[in-house]
């Protein structure tokens, strides 16, 4: 109901546009359905070409004057816009470098080289930015990439919120494997490398100021190279991989399922979800599956080598939850159903608009 104060303003929470999209919304950021129109609309037209047109977290580029040559290279880029600058678990820095790192990986490149360019707000303190630059150098020795290159632009106080970071990598992709969602067979396992949904949580409860009860929820960011190579190094035949970011863990599936052409079918009581992020979920409203996360992939293998690959992946420190969840069908391509801990099923689609703005 409208405040009978006229003084009084009103935020409008929801960022899903209401009325035509003739100007930017919160939602065109959200990695949803929304995104992937923007991209078809604007950016695809007018920069089409090959490498553009395969929609992977990187770029696969030929390193020779031939474009058929070996080797090849993995090339991305991803600006970081979060709020707060820090969080439990990680920063603005930590998520610059360690996203970057891990776009590279799922195009199965071995992370090398980043450049950092820094957008500043004046009126930042000095010592905030100390901390988030050496975040970032923490989280390159972990990842063993290297920063090369870079820039730095101030911006008038108000414009900036602080800080702004893009980040571009390079990576060598050292196998003949064509990662990505055509690779994607009947009969593959989905691999889930961990619990979901702790990172974007963190971020809302910093942001917010909800102290809710229990233990802190710490985001999960972190690089997944080191896992999501060792499959690829034990010989395992890959389909395809793709970290769970914007849109979480349904948008990634749902954009696999549309570009394989094939229909996933996951369970519900296969995903991991720690008991304080699935209560934090449920006592604000938000589902799990669309919740952003830095720290974790899905991966897509031939079943009989489902188990060696899940085995591989439980080495890892940020691995230790991996879970198989579905599997890959051929009798509703472009779907991506669910099995719920009841025994339902339902389709799982992309979100219109964003349950949570600026996370990354």
């Amino acid at each position: 109901m409208p405040s009978s104060d006229p003084k009084q303003e009103f935020k409008l929470l929801c960022p899903a546009p209401i009325t035509s999209e003739e100007c930017i919304v919160l939602a065109h950021g959200g990695g949803g359905r929304m995104t992937s129109r923007l991209i078809d609309d604007v950016f695809a037209p007018a920069f089409d070409n090959p490498y553009l047109a395969a929609r992977h977290d990187s770029a696969v580029l030929p390193t020779g004057a031939c474009t058929g040559s070996r080797p090849r290279i993995a090339f991305t880029t991803d600006s970081y816009v979060v709020q707060p600058l820090i969080f439990p678990g990680g920063d603005i820095g930590t998520l610059a470098v360690n996203g970057t790192v891990n776009d590279l990986a799922m195009a199965g490149a071995r992370p090398r080289w980043l450049s950092a360019a820094f957008i500043l707000e004046e009126g930042l303190p000095i010592s905030t930015l100390q901390h988030v630059v050496q975040s970032m150098r923490r989280a390159a020795d972990i990842a063993q990439v290297q920063i090369v290159t870079g820039d730095t632009k101030v911006v008038d106080h108000g414009k900036g919120d602080g800080i702004f970071i893009t980040t571009a990598g390079i990576g060598e992709i050292e196998h003949d494997l064509e990662l990505g969602p055509a690779g994607v067979q009947n009969g593959d396992i989905v691999l889930l490398s961990g619990d979901i949904a702790r990172h974007g949580t963190a971020v809302m409860l910093q942001r917010e100021g909800l102290g809710l009860e229990g233990p802190t929820i710490a985001s999960d960011c972190a690089s997944v190279a080191d896992a999501a190579l060792s499959l690829i190094d034990a010989g395992i035949p890959v389909r395809c991989m793709r970290d769970l970011t914007r849109g979480g863990l349904a948008t990634a599936l749902v954009e696999i399922a549309v570009g394989s052409e094939k229909h996933i079918h996951i369970q519900e009581d296969k995903i991991p979800v720690q008991a304080e992020v699935q209560a934090a979920c449920e006592l604000l409203g938000f589902d799990p599956l669309y919740i952003a996360n830095e720290g974790r992939f899905i991966a897509f293998v031939p079943l009989d080598r489902s188990d060696e690959a899940l085995a591989l992946l439980r080495q890892h420190k940020d691995c230790r939850d991996a879970r198989a969840i579905g599997t890959v069908r051929d009798d509703r391509p472009g779907q991506v159903s669910m099995r719920s801990v009841f025994g339902a099923n339902r389709l799982i689609s992309m979100l219109s608009g964003e349950q949570l703005p600026r996370i990354c």
